[in-house]
């Protein structure tokens, strides 16, 4: 996708106006397991931000794996959280 394209919603979340996370699982390895209500499911590696300072507390194991969906992202705690749109957008999707 290029940057500043308009591209309808309904296209870009495969049928939805609104995308929102319904479900988690932090994996091995620092991934995660993300379910959208579209019943799409992505996998997303968190370790590719961990040069971020707001992330790197997630290194530790015992905190990510606290990973709580919001109906508009993940959060952790209320200073750690990253949004459904870049979970969507740079996840893998599951088949």
């Amino acid at each position: 996708m290029e940057y500043g394209q308009d591209i309808e919603p309904q296209t870009l979340f495969k049928g939805l106006k609104t995308l929102k996370i319904i479900d988690v699982q932090a994996l091995e390895n620092y991934h995660l397991l993300v379910t959208f209500n579209n019943q799409i499911t992505k996998k997303y590696n968190m370790s590719q931000l961990f040069d971020l300072e707001i992330f790197k507390p997630l290194k530790n194991i015992d905190l990510f794996t606290q990973a709580k969906a919001q109906s508009y992202g993940i959060v952790w705690n209320e200073e750690i959280d990253i949004a459904e749109y870049e979970l969507w957008i740079n996840g893998q999707e599951i088949i």
